[in-house]
């Protein structure tokens, strides 16, 4: 079975408003069956330039459950509160 990856590159803006969005951001998962695999921190770049410094990856268990979840209500509406939190590029991949 193939699985689908959301994965946020950030960089955190207002520490204050981020702590509220991640608050919120994992209830948004549950109806698609969304998992936090991991939250972390760059320690170095091995080779070339990552512009920030924090990652997450969710896992789904499909590329349309990720969609689902990304387009639902719930989560449109914490994009504004994640807009004012953190510089944020979002992607998806399959495995």
């Amino acid at each position: 079975m193939r699985h689908a990856y959301v994965v946020g590159q950030m960089t955190v803006k207002n520490e204050t408003k981020w702590a509220e969005y991640r608050g919120q951001v994992l209830a948004t998962l549950t109806p698609w069956g969304g998992e936090l695999v991991f939250r972390g921190q760059q320690a170095r770049a091995l080779s070339g330039e990552c512009p920030h410094a924090d990652i997450v990856v969710i896992r789904f268990p499909s590329l349309s459950d990720a969609d689902g979840w990304h387009h639902s209500a719930a989560y449109q509406a914490l994009i504004p509160l994640r807009q004012e939190a953190a510089h944020v590029v979002l992607t998806t991949y399959e495995a």
